[in-house]
């Protein structure tokens, strides 16, 4: 596996951590429809929060949440619209980045609840 691989997957495993430690049930990972993958998908109280996991190892390029573009955004909503319809939910939902990056040997991790909105 590439490095930059092991490290996404690193990153979503520290996510998945980070949000059952905050309270949250994980409801799925690395879900897929057409061409989106929802990195994870988890609920807390009556909220669905829909999350994309950036890892990088320096933030010398840019932020990780930086990394999240408007072809993402729109992969994701469309996504999401259909999990919704097809599990027949009456539920909020909310886009949430967790960016996690590389400081001094240990990772800092950053939860962004409402990161972007579905239009």
């Amino acid at each position: 596996m590439a490095k930059h691989n092991e490290l996404g997957k690193l990153g979503e495993e520290l996510a998945v951590d980070f949000l059952k430690n905050n309270g949250y049930t994980i409801i799925e990972t690395n879900w897929t429809f057409q061409k989106a993958e929802v990195d994870i998908i988890a609920q807390k109280e009556d909220t669905l929060a829909i999350i994309e996991v950036k890892t990088r190892s320096s933030i010398e390029f840019g932020l990780p949440q930086d990394f999240v573009n408007s072809k993402k955004i729109k992969l994701l909503t469309k996504a999401i619209d259909n999990y919704v319809v097809e599990k027949d939910l009456d539920i909020n939902v909310r886009f949430d980045i967790i960016a996690i990056h590389l400081e001094n040997k240990s990772f800092v991790i950053e939860h962004l609840t409402d990161a972007f909105y579905h239009f």
